[in-house]
């Protein structure tokens, strides 16, 4: 199995696309949790954007490579496009790293 999503750590609810055929309808194969398991596309993903590889409820803290990068403003379907269209950045923004991290400890 050729790998097309990249997965770095337990909690994270992206991935990184690392395939150029992530093409609306398409089904794929991935690693996660340590089962294979299938996702099917629900739109087009450029390289390198994120996918959801879990279910994301509005307000959810969205997680890449083990760090929190912003919060849902939708409910993200696994297989979505995770963009600046369904997330708020917390990239520079100390209050939203704050909550973050708070949401983490628990």
């Amino acid at each position: 199995m050729a790998r097309e999503i990249h997965v770095i750590s337990p909690k994270d609810n992206t991935g990184t696309v690392i395939s150029r055929n992530m093409a609306k309808g398409r089904v794929v194969e991935m690693e996660l949790d340590g089962a294979i398991q299938s996702i099917e596309i629900l739109k087009d993903i450029p390289y390198g954007h994120k996918i959801a590889v879990r279910p994301i409820r509005q307000g959810d803290t969205i997680w890449k490579y083990g760090l929190s990068i912003g919060t849902a403003l939708t409910d993200i379907q696994v297989g979505d496009h995770v963009h600046i269209h369904n997330i708020e950045s917390n990239r520079g923004r100390g209050d939203l790293y704050q909550v973050a991290t708070a949401k983490e400890a628990l």
